[in-house]
């Protein structure tokens, strides 16, 4: 008789974030048809593509303004703001898409940011 142990998942290092292909999920209204993607090559390139997201929709906002600012919570408010906003992160050892949250989205842009300011 075989005795048969749960089934842990790969075992496996933490792979770095940096050149991991990252499709980002969004809906910006509660409106199914708003929902839309993007995707890049890289977790940093996403981060960056979410933030210029945000500074298009202050420019539309903010017209007149040539100069614009903000800080890390408006960020976070904008994408608090959205019906929906979630990643899919590509991980080679698994050959498969890993799902992240809005949380963690919020949390890898304040790292890259950090990052570039340094």
């Amino acid at each position: 008789m075989a005795i048969f142990q749960p089934f842990q998942g790969p075992k496996r290092k933490k792979e770095s974030y940096a050149n991991r292909h990252t499709i980002i999920l969004m809906q910006t209204s509660p409106n199914r048809a708003t929902r839309t993607f993007m995707d890049f090559e890289s977790v940093a390139q996403a981060m960056d593509g979410i933030c210029a997201l945000y500074e298009r929709k202050l420019k539309e906002l903010n017209p007149a303004i040539r100069n614009l600012s903000y800080d890390i919570a408006d960020l976070y408010n904008f994408i608090d703001g959205l019906a929906d906003m979630s990643a899919l992160v590509y991980d080679s050892s698994i050959h498969a898409y890993l799902p992240h949250d809005r949380q963690w989205i919020k949390q890898k842009t304040l790292q890259h940011l950090r990052k570039l300011a340094h």
